[in-house]
């Protein structure tokens, strides 16, 4: 059973900026993928940036050049660094953690809001 805990969420005006992080209860080494995701009011989750073990990371074209995934792997932590956030940046951000074993299984976060006021 893997844990993930988000903070970092909060209130910001256009153009600021914050720093998520998800702390995750097992070696996030060893995890197949992590990354996040959002939701918005009346709208599907979307996928926000995603990494697949050390490689590179995929992000939504939407956030392109303005949030940066990052990883601590001492620190078992990943991190999603927002900056010039936009009102449509509003939505409730997951992490998630794809873990091995005989299936793999994706882990959530509880979620953390982010609401950009313009």
């Amino acid at each position: 059973q893997v844990q993930l805990v988000e903070s970092g969420g909060g209130l910001v005006q256009a153009g600021g900026s914050l720093r998520l992080s998800c702390a995750a209860s097992g070696n996030i080494f060893g995890f197949n993928a992590m990354g996040w995701y959002r939701q918005a009011p009346g709208k599907e989750r979307e996928l926000v940036a995603a990494t697949r073990g050390g490689g590179s990371t995929n992000y939504a074209d939407s956030v392109k050049g303005r949030f940066t995934f990052s990883r601590d792997n001492a620190k078992n932590t990943v991190y999603l660094q927002m900056n010039s956030l936009k009102p449509e940046d509003t939505a409730v951000y997951f992490c998630y953690a794809d873990v091995p074993g005989y299936y793999s299984r994706r882990y959530w976060g509880q979620g953390t809001q982010v609401t950009v006021s313009s």
